[in-house]
Parts: C-alpha cells; sequence; structure tokens
C-alpha cells in the first residue's frame, strides 16, 4: 500500500490511465473484429470503407501511448492485406 501522499495520488492517476487505455484498446480490437465479421460475409466493399477508421483508431491508440508505434503499424498492416487478399478472391 502507499505511504506518502505522491504514491497515492501516482496511484490515482494510473487507475485513470488504464480506464482509457482499455477503452482505446477494446476500440481497436472491436473495429479489426467488424473487418473480419464483413471479410467473412462477403462484404469487400464495406470492409473497405471501414479502413480509414480502423487507421483512425490505431493511429489515436499509437499516438497517445496505448499502442506501441510499431504494433501500430502492423495491425494496420495485417488489416490492409485481409482486405486485398478478400477482394483478389
Amino acid at each position: 500500500m502507499a505511504i506518502t501522499k505522491g504514491a497515492k495520488k501516482s496511484i490515482r492517476n494510473a487507475e485513470k490511465k488504464r480506464v482509457f487505455n482499455i477503452r482505446r484498446k477494446r476500440t481497436v480490437s472491436l473495429v479489426e473484429k467488424e473487418i473480419v465479421k464483413l471479410l467473412a460475409a462477403g462484404k469487400i466493399k464495406e470492409a473497405q470503407e471501414m479502413i480509414p477508421a480502423a487507421y483512425k483508431k490505431i493511429d489515436k491508440a499509437a499516438k497517445m501511448n496505448t499502442l506501441k508505434k510499431n504494433t501500430a503499424s502492423r495491425r494496420k498492416a495485417k488489416i490492409n492485406r485481409m482486405v486485398k487478399t478478400a477482394a483478389i478472391k
């Protein structure tokens, strides 16, 4: 348990940041899952239209240091690769 006043404040701030980070990560995973569902249903056009929204959420998470830069880049590449391979088929 924290003893000093500064340590107690750090715990409070970490909890607030944790809530925001979880929310950001959840939105990123939800948009990725939505694209996968659309591709599975054969709705390639709708999946392509969702790519900018996914990029926006991923970039925002990377900007706020919720995701690391390379992780964000890898996720964007993965989404793009999935949509392109589905469009070719």
